[in-house]
Formats: C-alpha cells, sequence, structure tokens
C-alpha cells in the first residue's frame, strides 16, 4: 500500500498525493505510466463511482500532455459518439494519448456507430477494482484525516471487519461517522460507530456478547 507509486514525471504535480495505490488498481496505474508504449494512442479507463478514476485521468493528462473523456460509455448515439469517432482519430493522427473514461467495461456500452464499436473494440483497457483490504483501511483514515474527524486507533479495523469493502459504502461510512461526531462532540470510538452504524441500519442489531465487548 502506497500514498502514491507513479513515475518521476507525476511527483511534485497537484493533487498527485490524492491518489492512493495498492494491487486494486496498481495494474490501471502501471498501464497508464507506459502511455508512451501503448499500441494505440488511445486506452480506456474505467472503474466504480469514488474509485478516483477522474482523479487518476487528471494525473495521467498532466504528465502525458494527453486529452480525457469522462463518462465515454454515456455517448449513446448521435453527435455524442461522432464526438468519440473524431476524438479517436485525431489521437492516432496527432501521436496524442486519449483516454475515455467509464464505469463499465467498453464491450458493454451502448454504442450505435459501428466504426466506433471497432474501434472500442480494439482498445486497451484497464480497470480499477473495488479496494482490496489495505485500500479499504486507507480509505477509512483518509476519509477520517481529511474531515478532521478525531478517532480511536482501532476503528478502522474494526470498520474493515464489518463494512462492505466497496469505494461507496466506505464513503457512506465515514460521512455518518464524521456527521455524528460533529452533532455530537463525542471523539468516534468503537462504541459510537457501532450505536451509529446500528441506527441506521448499517450493522444488524444482535444481543450482547460479554466476550465481543471485551474485544472490541
Amino acid at each position: 500500500m502506497s500514498q502514491i507509486s507513479l513515475p518521476f514525471e507525476w511527483h511534485g504535480s497537484a493533487g498527485a498525493g490524492d491518489f492512493l495505490v495498492s494491487e486494486a488498481n496498481r495494474l490501471a496505474v502501471a498501464h497508464l505510466e507506459r502511455w508512451r508504449d501503448w499500441p494505440l494512442s488511445v486506452s480506456v479507463l474505467t472503474g466504480p463511482p469514488l474509485s478516483g478514476r477522474s482523479t487518476l485521468a487528471g494525473l495521467f493528462a498532466q504528465m502525458s500532455g494527453g486529452e480525457i473523456i469522462d463518462d465515454a460509455e454515456g455517448a449513446n448515439g448521435g453527435e455524442d459518439e461522432h464526438r468519440l469517432f473524431h476524438a479517436w482519430n485525431e489521437a492516432q493522427t496527432a501521436r496524442r494519448p486519449l483516454l475515455m473514461i467509464g464505469r463499465t467495461a467498453p464491450d458493454s456500452w451502448t454504442v450505435a456507430l459501428p466504426d466506433l464499436r471497432s474501434r472500442l473494440a480494439a482498445a486497451p483497457h484497464v480497470a480499477i477494482e473495488e479496494p482490496d483490504e489495505p485500500l479499504a483501511r486507507a480509505l477509512i483514515c483518509r476519509a477520517f484525516d481529511l474531515a478532521g474527524a478525531s478517532y480511536a486507533p482501532d476503528v478502522p479495523d474494526w470498520l474493515l471487519r464489518r463494512v462492505e469493502h466497496r469505494y461507496g459504502a466506505i464513503s457512506e461510512v465515514t460521512r455518518l461517522l464524521d456527521v455524528a461526531a460533529l452533532s455530537s462532540g463525542r471523539k468516534i470510538s468503537v462504541a459510537m460507530a457501532k450505536e451509529t452504524l446500528q441506527s441506521v441500519g448499517f450493522l444488524p442489531i444482535v444481543p450482547p456478547d460479554p466476550s465481543n465487548d471485551q474485544r472490541e
């Protein structure tokens, strides 16, 4: 797990430290690092909501001088598809890298333009996966730190065992705990986190177990 493991040119770039790298996104980072070696001047980057795909793409653009088209999968017919098609052709002609961004793999996009569909099928595609455990823990800590929330050191590991390892779930849980801490003036502890998350249905309410209480 690293705060950033990007090539030398990216160090010192604005926002570079905002992207956390783990096995869940390392292949995507490595592919963008090697943009000069792409077989085509175009690639597709996908990932779940809140996965940092736009942040990573922005860092890529700073490094390569390339173009980014966000929400490329939303180009369903008409002028939007022609815009993607022309951007693709211009990237090949100018040898300027083009990165298309979406949530899902290109073969699941609704594309009416045959020439664009065939080009997307030929494009290298890299995906950011849902967070592994090291990344999930780092995201929890970073969310609390950015919010300025005070939390007990055992809270991140406690949450890791109970919260689904998805970017959206981690974002929502840490937001809920930060709001609860601000409204109550309490430090985020395991007991406070349990109480808050049970109250909104994130955690089931189970009969107390003295042995579990001692461990937690």
